[in-house]
C-alpha cells in the first residue's frame, strides 16, 4: 500500500512537454532556402533603390557578418550566439551608401522579410493544437538571432492567437540546442526529460541535442537527402543560366515540393521522379497554359483548348487532373500535318529533308504512293536507303507535284472531319489554343495551312513549354504562339542546349500509342508503337507522380498560403532550373533508371535511337576534343546523360559550354611539344614522322597522326616515354574521310579495342600503364584502309612524369 502511494506521487510530479523548432519546422519559409530573406531584405530596405542589381553582393555580406558576429562573441564570451543588432554591427555600410545610424533600419528590413516569408506549418499546427488538447505543456525552443519578443510577433504572425506555455530564444540565454539550452529548459519549467518530446529539422541542434538530454526527439527532415542534392545543383544552375535575377526567392516553389513529397506515401523511384521533378514542371507549366486562355478570351470570342499528342500527353493528363474534361486531346503530329498542308510538293521536301535516313517502304507508308522514280532512286542508293536531305533534294525531278496535292488534299478532309469529332462545336469555335511541348510551332504553322485552304477562320494560338521564339516570325498575324521557357528567360544558347537534351523529356510525357498516320472519322490510325514494353511502363510511372503532384499542388499550396505560380516571370526561370537541373545534371539514380531508354524517331521510321552512349563520347573526346563532343550531333539523344555517365563534372562542363561559358583557350587543346613516331610500312620500309603533341585543360595529352591510303602504312610505333611514361590510356581512335580536314571534323569515329593493341616493354592493367624501358613503344596496327585519309589519335592522362 505504500509503495502503491509513493508510485501515485511520483506519477503526479511528472510533467509531460512537446517542444517544437521554430524555423524550418512550425515555420516554413516560401524561398529557396533561409538566405532568401536576406535577399528580400535587400528587396525591402533603401539599398535595393540606392544601389540596384547587388543583392548578391548584400546576401554574401550578411552571412559573413553573422560569422564574424559569431566569431567575436566565441572569443569574447565563450558562446556563438548573438542577437541581430549584434550581426548588423559588422555589415559594411559604407559600401552600400549607409551609416552606422541605418543599423535598426536594416533590422526592421529583415524582420519585415520573415514576417513576410514565414508561413505557419499546417502539420505543425495540428500537432501542436493535438499535443495541447492531450494535456501536455507546448512551446518552443529556437537557435535564433530573434529575440522572444520578436519571435512570438512572428509566431503570432504567422498563426494569430497561437499561446504556448514556454518559449525559448538561444540569443536571449547564450546558449543553443547543441550546448545548454535543453537543460535551462528542463530546469526552469521542471520538465521530465523521458516523458517529453522535441520536434525539429535539424540532426545535430534538434535530434542529437534532445537525446543528450534525454528528451525523446522527433525528425522534421526539410527533405531527402537525394532532393536537398537535386536542390543544390538546381540552385547552381538558376545562377547560371537566369543571371541577375533574385536566385533565392522563388515565391514558395521549392516549400510546395518539398511539402508535397512529405505527404505523399513512399513509391517507387520512377513515381519519385516524378512527384518531386517533372510534376513540378509540368504543373507550372499548366499554369502557363491557363493564363495563355484567359489571355486569347474576349468578348464574342469561343476558345477551345486541345493538347497536341504524342507529346503533349501528359499535359493533358495534368490538365485534366486540375481543370476537368474542358480540353481535347488531338493526335496530329509534324508528318501528317505537313503533308495535309501541301498545296506544292515544298512542305513534303521540308519534312524529307529533316528525316536522317528513309527507305522506299517507310516513304511509301507517308506518301501513300511509290512512284517509278522514286523507287529507282531507292534502289540506287547504298542497301536501299537514302538520306532525307538526298531525296529532298532530288524529289521535283522524280514525281509530279500534282500527285501530291492530291493526295493532300484526301488527307486534309479526314483531318479536318477528325478536328470536328474531337472538339466540341467546331464550327463555332473563334480560337484555338494548341498546347504542346515546342519548340518552332511547325504543326500549328501546318494547321494554319490546312484552315487557310479550307477557308477556315479559327484563330490558331499555341502554348509551349519551350520555345524557339526565332521561329514565330512568320506566325500569321492572326495567330500567336508563346513559350513558356523563352529567349528573356534564357539565352538562345542555353536554349539551343535543353532542346537538344529535350527528347528525354519527350519520352517521359508521351502518350503510349505509335504515331498517328492517318484517321478515319473520329479514329485515329497509328504507327506501331516500337518502344519496348518496359520503356512505356516506366514513363506511366512517372507520369503518374506528375499527375500526383499536380493533384496534390493547390491544396497543399491554399494550407501554406503559397503563390508559386502567380508570378510568370518567377515561375519560369524556376522552371527552367529545375527541368535543366534533370536534363543537365542528373544525378546517379536518374542514370540508372532512365539511360536506357530508346528514342521514337517519329518521322515515319519505326527507329529507336540510344539516349546514352557514354563511349560514343569518350571517343569524341579523344579524337576531336571537348568542346567539339559538346557539339555533337545526335543520336545519342541525351548528350548530357552521356556526359553525366562519364563523370558529374563532365557533366557541368557540358552545362557551361552550353551557356558559352566554357572558354575555349583554358579548355581546348595547346600545342605542348613535338614527338617522333615510328611508321612501318607493310614492305618493312620504316620512317620517322614529326607529330605535334597537345594538352587539353583537363590536363590530358592528345597526339594525331595522320596517314594516307597511299603510304601504305601497316603499323604506328608511339614511343611512350617520350609522351608520358606512365599515366591513364584513354583509348585510340580511327576517323576516315577522303581528305584531312573532312577526316578530322568527322563524328563517325571509330575505337579500337585496347586488347588489339601493343604493349611493347609496358606493364598494363586496365587503363593505367607503366613504361618499363626507354625505348618502350606503343604498337598500333593501321588496318586496311577504305577512304584516302585516316587519323589515329591517342588520348592520355599523364602520371607521374610527362613527357621528356
Amino acid at each position: 500500500m505504500t509503495i502503491a502511494t509513493a508510485g501515485a506521487q511520483r506519477r503526479a510530479q511528472i510533467v509531460s512537454a512537446w517542444s517544437f523548432d521554430v524555423f524550418d519546422t512550425f515555420l516554413l519559409r516560401a524561398c529557396t532556402a533561409p538566405d532568401g530573406v536576406f535577399e528580400r531584405t535587400y528587396e525591402l530596405s533603401d539599398i535595393s533603390r540606392t544601389c540596384p542589381d547587388v543583392s548578391a553582393s548584400f546576401v554574401q555580406h550578411r552571412i559573413q557578418a553573422e560569422a564574424r558576429a559569431r566569431r567575436t562573441a566565441k572569443e569574447k564570451r565563450g558562446t556563438s550566439e548573438v542577437h541581430i543588432e549584434e550581426i548588423y554591427s559588422f555589415f559594411p555600410f559604407r559600401l552600400f551608401g549607409l551609416a552606422r545610424s541605418h543599423l535598426n533600419d536594416l533590422v526592421e528590413s529583415e524582420f519585415a522579410a520573415e514576417l513576410e516569408l514565414c508561413r505557419a506549418n499546417p502539420d505543425m499546427i495540428r500537432q501542436y493544437l493535438d499535443t495541447k488538447r492531450a494535456g501536455h505543456r507546448v512551446g518552443f525552443i529556437s537557435d535564433t538571432y530573434w529575440d522572444s519578443d520578436r519571435l512570438s510577433r512572428l509566431l503570432r504572425a504567422c498563426r494569430p492567437g497561437l499561446t504556448w506555455d514556454f518559449l525559448y530564444a538561444s540569443c536571449d540565454h547564450g546558449s543553443g540546442k547543441s550546448e545548454s539550452l535543453f537543460a535551462k529548459y528542463l530546469s526552469e519549467q521542471d520538465i521530465d526529460a523521458g516523458a517529453s518530446f522535441h520536434v525539429g529539422d535539424n540532426d545535430k541542434a534538434d535530434i542529437k541535442g534532445a537525446k543528450r538530454h534525454g528528451i525523446r526527439p522527433r525528425y522534421y527532415p526539410q527533405a531527402t537527402l537525394q532532393l536537398a542534392s537535386k536542390f543544390q545543383r538546381e540552385t547552381a544552375l538558376f545562377e547560371l543560366l537566369c543571371t541577375g535575377a533574385p536566385s533565392r526567392l522563388d515565391h514558395g516553389a521549392r516549400t510546395l515540393r518539398r511539402m508535397v513529397a512529405a505527404r505523399s506515401a513512399e513509391k517507387s523511384p520512377a513515381f519519385h521522379l516524378g512527384m518531386t521533378v517533372l510534376g513540378p514542371v509540368m504543373t507550372a507549366f499548366d499554369a502557363f497554359i491557363a493564363r495563355r486562355c484567359q489571355e486569347v478570351a474576349g468578348p464574342g470570342r469561343k476558345i477551345a483548348l486541345a493538347f497536341l499528342g504524342r507529346d503533349g500527353f501528359l499535359s493533358h493528363r495534368i490538365w485534366q487532373e486540375t481543370h476537368g474534361p474542358t480540353s481535347a486531346y488531338l493526335e496530329i503530329n509534324r508528318r501528317v500535318s505537313l503533308i495535309a498542308s501541301a498545296d506544292t510538293m515544298q512542305p513534303l521536301i521540308e519534312l524529307l529533308a529533316k528525316i536522317l535516313k528513309i527507305d522506299a517502304p517507310t516513304f511509301r507508308d507517308m506518301i501513300k504512293i511509290l512512284p517509278p522514280k522514286v523507287a529507282a532512286f531507292f534502289a540506287a542508293s547504298p542497301n536501299g536507303i537514302a538520306s532525307g536531305p538526298d531525296i529532298a533534294e532530288a524529289l521535283p525531278d522524280l514525281m509530279d507535284a500534282s500527285q501530291i496535292v492530291e493526295l493532300a488534299a484526301a488527307l486534309r478532309a479526314r483531318l479536318l472531319a477528325y478536328l470536328h469529332h474531337l472538339i466540341p462545336d467546331f464550327d463555332n469555335c473563334t480560337d484555338l489554343v494548341l498546347a504542346d511541348l515546342g519548340y518552332s510551332g511547325s504543326v500549328q504553322k501546318a494547321l494554319r495551312r490546312v484552315f487557310d485552304l479550307a477557308g477556315i477562320k479559327i484563330r490558331l494560338h499555341g502554348a509551349y513549354l519551350v520555345s524557339l521564339d526565332d521561329a514565330f516570325d512568320d506566325i500569321a498575324d492572326r495567330d500567336s504562339a508563346a513559350g513558356f521557357i523563352t529567349d528573356l528567360v534564357v539565352t538562345p544558347h542555353i536554349k539551343r542546349m535543353l532542346i537538344r537534351n529535350i527528347a528525354l523529356l519527350e519520352q517521359i510525357c508521351c502518350s503510349a500509342d505509335g504515331s498517328v498516320r492517318d484517321y478515319d472519322g473520329d479514329k485515329v490510325l497509328r504507327e506501331i508503337n516500337p518502344r519496348p514494353a518496359s520503356q512505356i511502363a516506366l514513363a506511366a510511372e512517372i507520369q503518374a507522380g506528375c499527375v500526383a503532384f499536380a493533384g496534390s499542388a493547390e491544396e497543399v499550396a491554399l494550407d501554406f498560403c503559397l503563390a508559386p505560380y502567380d508570378a510568370p516571370d518567377i515561375a519560369a526561370r524556376w522552371c527552367t532550373a529545375t527541368l535543366a537541373r534533370f536534363l543537365l545534371l542528373p544525378d546517379e539514380d536518374e542514370l540508372a533508371l532512365l539511360g536506357g531508354l530508346k528514342h521514337d524517331v517519329n518521322l515515319g521510321t519505326h527507329a529507336l535511337a540510344p539516349m546514352i552512349d557514354s563511349d560514343f563520347i569518350r571517343r569524341q573526346i579523344t579524337a576531336r576534343g571537348f568542346s567539339a563532343a559538346c557539339a555533337s550531333a545526335a543520336p545519342p539523344m541525351w548528350l548530357a546523360g552521356c556526359f553525366a555517365r562519364l563523370s558529374p563534372s563532365n557533366a557541368y562542363l557540358y552545362t557551361l559550354f552550353g551557356a558559352n561559358r566554357l572558354p575555349a583557350d583554358v579548355f581546348e587543346e595547346s600545342p605542348c611539344g613535338q614527338i617522333q613516331i615510328g611508321l612501318f610500312r607493310a614492305n618493312g620500309e620504316a620512317s620517322l614522322e614529326t607529330a605535334t603533341s597537345y594538352r587539353t585543360g583537363l590536363g590530358e595529352l592528345r597526339l594525331r597522326i595522320p596517314v594516307s591510303r597511299a603510304m601504305g602504312i601497316a603499323m604506328i610505333a608511339l614511343p611512350l616515354p617520350k609522351f608520358a611514361g606512365e599515366g591513364l590510356l584513354h583509348g585510340v581512335t580511327i576517323q576516315l574521310a577522303d581528305d584531312v580536314s573532312e577526316a578530322a571534323e568527322s563524328q563517325d569515329v571509330i575505337s579500337i579495342a585496347a586488347d588489339s593493341l601493343v604493349y611493347a616493354g609496358i606493364q598494363r592493367n586496365g587503363t593505367h600503364y607503366r613504361t618499363e624501358s626507354d625505348d618502350a613503344c606503343l604498337l598500333i596496327s593501321v588496318a586496311p584502309m577504305t577512304q584516302d585519309i585516316a587519323i589515329y589519335s591517342v588520348a592520355i592522362t599523364p602520371l607521374g612524369t610527362t613527357a621528356k
